[in-house]
């Protein structure tokens, strides 16, 4: 591949990257996931940052905020937010520019480690499910 003149992937691609991984996602976790909005962005806020103790703003590759799955009985539905999935496409490229992974197989990740936070799945489980995501038809 001829990279002279391809410019870095924008958010448009980041998002479409993990549209892509979100639909490769057995059909039973993208439901229970519907709900969850995706966003990305190139960096987390300073408020994030601080309120996880963060060093860098590379540190984070994507968040879930929200109330998980796992606590949605526990918390009262009134004035509550959507689910969100953050992606954060500059850290995700330092990853990838560090990594011999494809970069779509890094957003995929990110993507089923952040969805696994909002049904409090163990590594284990997303790791199954990452699996299924990224083999080869």
């Amino acid at each position: 591949m001829d990279w002279t003149d391809l410019p870095a992937p924008d958010l448009a691609d980041i998002e479409r990257l993990a549209e892509e991984g979100f639909a490769r996602l057995p059909e039973a976790f993208r439901a229970l996931a519907a709900t969850a909005v995706i966003r990305v962005d190139d960096f987390p806020t300073e408020e994030v940052l601080a309120e996880l103790g963060a060093e860098s703003e590379f540190d984070l590759l994507g968040l879930f905020t929200g109330v998980g799955l796992a606590h949605a009985e526990a918390v009262p539905r009134t004035g509550q937010m959507p689910n969100v999935i953050h992606l954060y496409r500059r850290p995700i490229l330092d990853y990838w520019a560090e990594h011999e992974e494809k970069l779509g197989a890094i957003v995929t990740h990110v993507l089923v480690h952040e969805i696994g936070h909002h049904f409090g799945l163990s590594d284990e489980d997303m790791e199954a499910i990452e699996a299924a995501a990224t083999a080869e038809p």
